[in-house]
């Protein structure tokens, strides 16, 4: 059904009765406004007609039948149209229009009542039913000063003008209601449909817009209808959230599509090595000493590689689908400092420090020139910690020095830039370095040294990191000269002020199916 019908059908039904309803109050005032009249005039008649009536029990009293006759006709003057009565102890004396004996009246009346007189006839028109006759009555108490004289005066007036007034307005009021039921609803289903336009518009535009197969969006002129506007806004933020979501969703698909095609490439050559190396024992099983040595070297150093391989696929996955919500306000000292000491449990052999003011006088570390405040940056803890864990990992594996030994040195400072304040996060290591001509391919996918055993995919993973929190990445030499390398990143601090960092994240989400094309900084070369 449609709205405008909807709306006529409610006003053709609520202004019948809101007319009812106002009758109904017209009629009650109507008929009080009568009855006040009426019981005026019997009280100015019961005003004069009291002393009369005094004076007619005081004869009756005496036994003067003259004289009763006499105030009789003084009383019934007195009483002009209405009915009068006078009842007392020598008996009742009545006249003009009134009930019938067999009405039955109040004990008292000081005030106007209806009495209602049945069965004194049939009702015209009406055969079978009896004819009803409203009066109003009232009565007054009659004393004298002498002894014997007292009696009750009682007044009627017919209320039969009330009635017929009080019917007329009756039948006006029904017709009025019966003729505004068609005509209101009428008028208010071509008001309807008129206010409803701008709606039918809306979803006339609304109903050819199809987001799996169309790129058109609403457009919607503002109707000064707020109802229409507010739902057209609706609409149009529905379908970008419908749009947002659908991205998301085709990006995931493509990050679940790559990320099974990446595997399915790595995965091939170290199961393939596995599955010869398998087939070798299978094959002689008699097979000892150095050769079968040799061959569960190969199977194991296989076996870390592509466990390697998975984990940093995994992750390179969980930064492609990152929210913004999971960024916060997050200390730059602690993250290093979680992650050098991780490193140190997992190679003893290696010299690990960090130097930074927040870390002064804690073991294994070297404290910065005074304190320093903390370095609090916006940023997703599990991805910063993967940065970290990926460089420092990566100067272990390739930074080693002349004598074999692992040193790394951890860096944290805060520095100044245009655009603000940042963090500056350095990693050294005492290696043979990278050229400068090869430093802009180290951060690509599956790019590994000769000799490395790693998945190719470390510093792939600090540069999603990198860009993720806006933050550069690039490979240098050494400030002190000699051997090793530098990685040098640089991270913008949160602002100080609360509740206005900027969680919004870069452009690029596409990691794991491709890597940065442009110039993101230089990597060094991946584990």
């Amino acid at each position: 059904m449609k709205l405008s019908t909807r709306i006529a059908l409610a006003v053709g039904v609520a202004v019948p009765l809101l007319v009812l309803a106002s009758g109904w109050l017209l009629f009650e005032l109507v008929a009080r406004d009568l009855h006040a009249e009426q019981d005026a005039h019997l009280r100015e008649r019961a005003a004069v007609a009291k002393t009369d009536a005094r004076r007619l029990l005081r004869v009756t009293a005496d036994d003067r039948p003259a004289a009763e006759q006499a105030r009789e006709r003084r009383l019934y003057a007195s009483a002009l149209d209405v009915g009068i009565r006078v009842t007392g102890p020598y008996g009742t004396v009545s006249g003009g229009p009134q009930p019938d004996e067999a009405t039955p009246l109040p004990k008292a009346a000081p005030k106007p009542v209806t009495v209602r007189e049945r069965g004194t006839g049939r009702a015209e028109g009406m055969p079978g039913r009896q004819r009803v006759k409203n009066w109003r009555v009232l009565s007054l108490h009659v004393q004298g000063k002498r002894p014997g004289v007292e009696g009750t005066l009682w007044l009627f007036s017919p209320d039969t003008t009330s009635q017929a007034q009080l019917a007329f307005v009756r039948r006006r009021v029904v017709g009025v209601a019966l003729f505004a039921a068609p005509v209101s609803a009428l008028l208010a289903w071509a008001a309807a449909s008129r206010a409803s336009r701008p709606l039918r518009r809306l979803q006339q535009r609304t109903s050819g817009l199809d987001p799996r197969s169309d790129t058109s969006r609403l457009e919607h002129t503002p109707s000064r209808i707020t109802e229409v506007d507010d739902l057209a806004e609706t609409l149009r933020t529905v379908l970008a959230r419908y749009d947002e979501q659908a991205a998301r969703t085709t990006q995931a698909l493509a990050t679940a599509r790559s990320f099974s095609s990446a595997a399915a490439h790595e995965l091939r050559t170290p199961l393939m090595s596995m599955q010869t190396n398998l087939e070798i024992l299978a094959a002689h099983p008699w097979l000892a000493g150095e050769e079968r040595d040799e061959v569960l070297d190969d199977l194991q150093q296989e076996h870390g590689r592509l466990l390697g391989l998975l984990v940093m696929l995994r992750e390179l996955g969980q930064g492609d689908l990152v929210e913004a919500d999971a960024f916060g306000p997050l200390d730059l000292g602690e993250v290093v400092e979680a992650s050098a000491a991780d490193a140190r449990r997992r190679d003893r052999t290696a010299e690990i420090t960090v130097s930074a003011g927040a870390f002064a006088g804690a073991p294994g570390f070297a404290a910065a020139p005074g304190p320093g405040p903390a370095l609090t940056v916006q940023g997703w803890e599990p991805g910063l910690r993967s940065l970290l864990d990926n460089l420092i990992a990566n100067a272990l594996a390739h930074g080693r020095g002349a004598d074999g030994r692992a040193v790394v040195e951890v860096a944290v400072r805060e520095d100044g830039s245009p655009a603000g304040p940042i963090a500056v996060l350095t990693v050294d290591d005492h290696g043979p370095g990278i050229p400068p001509d090869q430093r802009a391919a180290v951060f690509g996918r599956f790019q590994r040294g000769r000799d490395s055993a790693g998945s190719g995919l470390g510093l792939t993973l600090v540069a999603q990191q990198a860009a993720l929190h806006r933050a550069t990445v690039e490979v240098r030499d050494r400030p002190t000269g000699g051997r090793g390398t530098r990685v040098e990143v640089r991270l913008p601090l949160a602002p100080r002020e609360a509740g206005t960092a900027d969680p919004r994240l870069p452009a690029q989400r596409d990691w794991l199916i491709g890597t940065v094309s442009g110039p993101q900084g230089n990597h060094k070369d991946g584990l």
